[in-house]
């Protein structure tokens, strides 16, 4: 079925750029993929899909429509705050992406959702668990560990390369795509971050002679994402706000997913996470930190027989 972005119950939601106060939750957008022939309302048991650091609910359309149908379970593939078409806010950390996450479940009248996150969205559902086990039924958490973690600082040099994309005034995908090789050589990894873009009018004068109010238009291209707020809460993405697993559990199965290319979970971290989760199961795929779009069959196979086993 054709995704769309609505509201179960109100109106659709459309692009807010206003920044809330610091602390309110931000109201997210998402898309909603539903089962061909569902046997379950909307409301039942959801899959709640949150992408990673630079990403959007677009990231996740494939994937999630698998889900929907293999599982025959409605899918929401949400934006998190400062991306895709959610609104920008000066706050971005673990608990304010968890509470808007979880704002989400209660407005929507979610019951028993689980929540699929990758990496920055994997450290939000973890962080969500932990802090209200109640409202969500299981996780999982693909490529990120419960810890306080120093951020790649690759990520840095790609918001460096988008910024200088805008200054540029670039408005071709290929003049921006040229600026960004000069950061980062992989050829995919560009492509994501290029997903960002949009066009944005640019007004200039087009001579010393024209006249004074007499415009050319230029399609430039900007980025969706508040570059300069994610380039102050780097830091952030790093931490995690939990710290003592003797005091927040989430007793409910959680199923982490490793890239076994990756170092976001290495094995020494593997007894913590039994701790803060002590009913986890552990899926090596074959990949890098990008596993679910390297090896997107071994991922959907690895939620599917987590998920279809507690049905």
């Amino acid at each position: 079925m054709i995704a769309t972005r609505r509201l179960l119950s109100r109106p659709s939601l459309c692009r807010a750029y206003s920044s809330p106060a610091t602390g309110e939750r931000v109201r997210l957008a998402f898309d909603h993929h539903a089962p061909r022939n569902p046997d379950r309302h909307q409301q039942d048991s959801p899959i709640i899909f949150m992408h990673g650091l630079f990403g959007s609910k677009k990231n996740n359309r494939g994937v999630s429509k698998v889900l929907a149908r293999d599982l025959d379970r409605h899918v929401f593939a949400l934006d998190l705050r400062n991306h895709g078409d959610s609104p920008h806010v000066r706050r971005h950390d673990y608990t304010a992406m968890a509470n808007d996450v979880a704002g989400f479940i209660h407005d929507h009248g979610l019951k028993e959702p689980t929540l699929i996150g990758h990496s920055m969205g994997a450290k939000t559902a973890m962080t969500l668990a932990l802090d209200q086990p109640d409202l969500i039924s299981d996780i999982v958490a693909v490529d990120n560990a419960p810890i306080d973690a120093t951020l790649s600082r690759t990520f840095a040099s790609y918001i460096r390369g988008m910024q200088q994309i805008e200054e540029a005034g670039a408005t071709r995908q290929s003049e921006a795509d040229k600026i960004l090789a000069t950061y980062e050589p992989n050829v995919a990894i560009r492509q994501f971050l290029l997903g960002n873009l949009y066009r944005a009018p640019q007004t200039s004068e087009t001579s010393k002679e024209a006249d004074a109010e007499q415009k050319n238009q230029k399609n430039v291209v900007k980025f969706r994402i508040p570059l300069d707020i994610l380039a102050k809460n780097l830091d952030n993405m790093g931490d995690f706000p939990f710290r003592n697993p003797d005091e927040y559990r989430f007793e409910k199965p959680a199923l982490f997913v490793r890239g076994t290319h990756s170092g976001y979970i290495p094995d020494e971290v593997i007894p913590l996470i039994g701790r803060f989760f002590p009913r986890f199961s552990l899926a090596d795929v074959d990949a890098g930190h990008w596993l679910i779009s390297e090896r997107p069959a071994e991922f959907i196979k690895s939620v599917t027989e987590f998920l279809a086993s507690k049905e």
